[in-house]
């Protein structure tokens, strides 16, 4: 599996060293090399982003073993969103060093719109797939997650309650998103609201003695079976490796991205907050499919719903840091319309998809309702950009109908578990209470 991930790399760093490498030393760069067509750009660096997004979580996973645990969880948070963040970050870079220009405002523009793309393919394939996969799955291995009951699709996948502490904070990271486009942009206070609200999160995983860490299986448990010495220096080599394929690789993949769309007719930001998220989160899922497959899924599931609350908060939180460091002073990451209703479109997603989650379970029928709402979104959205379809409703206004949508299935479902909202706001309390007081918190009863 190792080698399969650095071979999806090669041919990226065959091209690179030829046109990059070659030329700083003084050779020419091979002619069948230079000047690649925009598509063969785009495939090869998405690749080498892909290898070392799993080579970059294998060595973060197995790098749990020897450092101290405050430091891993705090650090190898940062790095569970790294290929996402490479991205974003690009933008917000450019939108600072561009500051004042049309592409500077787009580059702003780019950056939410591969952030919000980001989080919504978490929930929309993520969270629906790998619930689905593990109902299917069940019928030919058994999976103690697993609760059949009669009706169509009434089958639930049940969570560890463990992770209620998780869905409390991307519940309050979810409504402060809802205010973000009001203050015209990401700013130094979401920043701390958000980065705070995460910071609090792991205060209050150390201080608990919390492990949200499940057993390694696979890669890191393999990598973690040998010597300390052979392991660090595994460990520091893929870090090394995976980092410089992504800061090599993410700039022409972007940008390649950008002018495969105006090739086809396709506007940058589409391409950018679709097709570059699918490329970074695809190990990532790969993985919980992995973990499913070995009838895993509680593991599965909090790994998806710890990301979601990595990215909803230090991806958000931490743009307008990026952006102000390029503009060398402090400045607003500023966007346009379109992305505030995207970013309240995401929020709305989120709001729904918690509401799913409040009392443990997400069932078949509510697997199917978020992919369903969030494919025919992006369906309808591309249909009337390319034109193929008229609507009495321009996208801004689909995408405000979607947001409602979200947002009265989400208000319904808290209304219809309004017990276990207060059960777990209840339980939540109870684990930061002993987290800062060091008692032990009151267990759950069955009504939480």
């Amino acid at each position: 599996m190792i080698a399969a991930a650095v071979g999806l790399t090669m041919p990226w760093v065959v091209v690179w060293l030829a046109t990059e490498a070659l030329p700083m030393l003084g050779f020419d760069a091979p002619a069948a090399l230079e000047g690649l067509p925009t598509i063969v750009t785009v495939f090869i660096t998405g690749l080498a982003v892909l290898g070392a997004a799993f080579l970059l979580a294998w060595a973060a996973e197995t790098a749990e073993k020897d450092v101290p645990r405050p430091f891993a969880i705090a650090v190898l948070a940062v790095l569970a969103v790294a290929p996402e963040y490479s991205v974003d970050a690009l933008y917000a870079w450019n939108a600072g060093a561009l500051a004042g220009t049309a592409r500077g405002a787009e580059a702003g523009n780019l950056a939410v719109a591969n952030m919000t793309g980001a989080n919504r393919i978490l929930i929309g394939i993520g969270w629906s797939g790998i619930a689905l996969f593990t109902l299917y799955r069940t019928k030919a291995k058994m999976d103690a997650a697993v609760d059949h009951r009669s009706g169509f699709l009434a089958d639930v996948v049940t969570l560890d309650r463990d992770i209620g502490l998780d869905i409390v904070f991307l519940f309050m990271a979810t409504l402060w998103a809802f205010l973000v486009p009001f203050g015209g942009g990401i700013d130094a206070l979401d920043m701390v609201i958000l980065v705070g609200l995460y910071v609090s999160y792991i205060v209050i995983v150390l201080r608990g003695d919390i492990d949200p860490e499940e057993e390694h299986v696979g890669v890191p448990a393999y990598l973690q079976s040998f010597p300390k010495t052979q392991r660090i220096s595994i460990v520091l080599l893929l870090f090394a490796y995976s980092g410089a394929m992504i800061f090599t690789a993410v700039e022409p993949f972007a940008h390649g991205l950008e002018h495969l769309g105006l090739q086809i007719g396709v506007p940058s930001f589409f391409m950018i907050q679709w097709i570059a998220p699918l490329a970074s989160e695809s190990p990532e899922l790969i993985v919980v499919a992995y973990l499913v497959n070995k009838a895993r899924s509680t593991a599965g599931f909090n790994a998806l719903i710890s990301s979601k609350l990595n990215q909803w908060t230090l991806l958000i939180g931490t743009l307008v840091l990026v952006h102000s460091l390029a503009l060398g002073q402090y400045g607003v990451l500023g966007f346009d319309e379109k992305q505030a209703i995207e970013i309240w479109l995401t929020a709305a997603q989120s709001f729904f998809a918690i509401s799913i989650l409040v009392n443990f379970e997400i069932s078949g029928r509510e697997a199917v309702t978020l992919l369903v709402l969030f494919v025919s979104q992006v369906l309808i959205e591309y249909l009337l950009l390319q034109g193929l379809i008229t609507l009495p409703v321009g996208s801004h206004q689909v995408l405000l109908i979607f947001t409602g949508i979200y947002v009265a299935l989400g208000t319904g479902l808290f209304v219809l578990r309004r017990d276990a909202l207060r059960g777990i706001l209840s339980r939540t309390s109870g684990t930061i209470k002993a987290a800062f007081t060091g008692t032990t918190p009151q267990a759950a009863t069955s009504d939480d």
